[in-house]
């Protein structure tokens, strides 16, 4: 585990070069850990997961300390794990005109939250939250045209003045993106637009609100209620703004849109309410319909000294793919 932990940190800390197409680092299918869970093995606190549409690919957004970790690129057939960020990128192409407020590229953060826009062919928009050198959200060409996906820096937005920490994101249509600041002393929403910049989104306020997903028409948003155990919809463009909490039954930290049309809430259980007791749960992974608000319960993983704290969950062909931080040392894998 420290040999993996040292050899990511010495990645990072290398300079810009180009993508190595092709080159993966030596992985194994099954992590040397004395667990009955299935492992994607090679990466380090990979807190949040986002499968790139119609391809073979997750992107992994890997955690080492406050300040820096790496971006990965996932195969969903061969689970090999590539290093894209800052390793591997392609020299950074800064849109000024775009992202007027960036200050310019940097090497080096935490990546956070996940959210990709869909382009055209293989060229899509990649938004990663960022954390460390600055608050920002750092923006990024994805071009997932040749063997491994490549990364290239393009602008960043800055966090609105007064969060305490943007934690979730996602892409709203006309260029919109929406955002989650975590406070559990109160959070709320955020959109942001290059020819407007950030706004409040009316009514959002609430406890911790974590992960972060949209409808396709930008009518509604999804959050991942860390400190409601709920998941919270909020109405987009609407008067008055209409907010339904759905009951979970634990922390939700990201959510994600699921194949069959659910939502993915997945997180945690690390304190009981109050003075009522409780199983305590590394990882707990629900599907909520978002029509009749049905929940269905699918994953109670208590972990172990590999994988500490569940973050995320993805539908991966016939499994439920965990990421994970606070000592989680890859993606855990479910059946479904």
């Amino acid at each position: 585990m420290l040999r993996i932990l040292l050899a990511v940190i010495f990645i990072v800390s290398l300079p810009w070069q180009a993508i190595g197409q092709g080159s993966y680092p030596a992985q194994t299918n099954d992590c040397e850990v004395d667990s009955d869970t299935l492992f994607v093995c090679g990466l380090t606190n990979p807190e949040d997961l986002y499968r790139v549409p119609n391809t073979d690919w997750v992107i992994a957004s890997g955690r080492i300390s406050d300040s820096e970790g790496p971006l990965y690129a996932v195969n969903i057939s061969s689970h090999q794990v590539a290093d894209i960020y800052p390793v591997n990128a392609a020299e950074p192409k800064f849109d000024r005109a775009t992202y007027q407020e960036c200050s310019g590229p940097i090497k080096i953060f935490q990546p956070h939250g996940l959210t990709l826009r869909q382009g055209s062919d293989d060229q899509h928009i990649l938004y990663v939250v960022g954390h460390g050198t600055r608050e920002a959200i750092e923006v990024f060409n994805l071009d997932i045209s040749g063997s491994v996906p490549s990364l290239t820096w393009v602008g960043c937005i800055p966090a609105p003045e007064g969060t305490r920490r943007i934690n979730s994101i996602t892409a709203l249509p006309d260029g919109y993106l929406g955002a989650t600041n975590f406070d559990t002393a109160g959070g709320e929403l955020w959109e942001w637009h290059p020819s407007t910049d950030w706004g409040k989104v009316p009514s959002s306020d609430m406890l911790g609100p974590n992960g972060l997903v949209s409808s396709a028409d930008g009518d509604w948003f999804y959050v991942g209620g860390w400190s409601d155990r709920a998941l919270i919809r909020v109405s987009r463009g609407k008067t008055p703004v209409q907010v339904d909490r759905i009951p979970v039954g634990f922390n939700v930290d990201n959510v994600r849109w699921g194949d069959d049309g659910r939502i993915i809430a997945a997180g945690h259980i690390t304190r009981c309410l109050g003075e009522n007791p409780c199983a305590i749960s590394a990882a707990r992974v629900a599907k909520v319909d978002p029509n009749n608000f049905a929940v269905e319960q699918l994953i109670d993983y208590k972990g172990n000294n590999f994988f500490e704290l569940g973050t995320v969950a993805l539908d991966v062909n016939n499994e439920i793919w965990v990421g994970g931080i606070y000592g989680s040392f890859g993606i855990a894998r479910f059946s479904r």
